[in-house]
């Protein structure tokens, strides 16, 4: 069970699949199920519509940055490296959400992570937190 307190990484995350495609967490659900996990490892989803998805619970511990787990929520884009206008606007609305529940933790990309060698989510995180006044 994560612990609130404990929250020190928001994690932006891709899903690393074709542009075109128009995934949902039920989507990511069934393919983090093949790969043997106990189901979508992400806490939110955001569609190409910018639409945003549950997945796990935020007392659940998430399955989306090795070893770094049990301190941080992550939020998976739907796409690989190009997002639409309204995903972005959600993205925003995420984390901020989140930021107002989590003041001490840090915005990053799954790649800032330490523990990767991915580029996801294929863009500048903290960049983008900085125009944003994230």
């Amino acid at each position: 069970m994560l612990i609130r307190k404990n929250i020190k990484l928001l994690v932006v995350h891709c899903s690393d699949t074709d542009n075109r495609k128009e995934l949902t967490a039920l989507d990511i659900h069934k393919m983090h199920l093949k790969f043997g996990w106990d189901g979508i490892g992400y806490h939110k989803i955001i569609c190409r519509s910018g639409k945003i998805e549950n997945g796990r619970p935020e007392y659940w511990v998430g399955a989306h940055v090795q070893g770094k787990n049990d301190i941080s929520l992550g939020v998976c884009l739907i796409g690989r490296d190009h997002f639409t206008d309204q995903q972005y606007t959600s993205l925003e609305k995420v984390l901020k959400t989140w930021k107002a529940t989590y003041s001490n933790a840090k915005i990053i990309g799954h790649c800032d992570t330490g523990k990767t060698e991915k580029t996801c989510p294929n863009f500048n995180v903290q960049m983008w937190c900085r125009d944003k006044n994230l």
